[in-house]
């Protein structure tokens, strides 16, 4: 299948026809993830279960350690 990306108001479309989005399973109002792999677009449905915060933060280890920032001093008359 050839497409051509079209403006969208300020972005970018591309429309996919609806006999493939139902060979995927995918319909309107459907989460998609869209990912970037060996210069290719992958999209794929996300499952509801996907979206629960115990399995978006399931690698979270704990608090995460980071160093302070020192962005010198104040230049105008922001207040700190």
């Amino acid at each position: 299948m050839i497409a051509t990306i079209r403006k969208w108001g300020n972005s970018q479309g591309l429309r996919l026809s609806k006999e493939l989005l139902s060979g995927l399973g995918i319909g309107i109002d459907d989460k998609v993830n869209i990912d970037i792999v060996d210069e290719k677009i992958i999209i794929y449905k996300v499952e509801e279960d996907d979206l629960k915060l115990s399995n978006i933060f399931a690698e979270y280890k704990g608090r995460e350690e980071t160093e302070e920032i020192d962005w010198s001093k104040p230049e105008g008359k922001e207040v700190w």
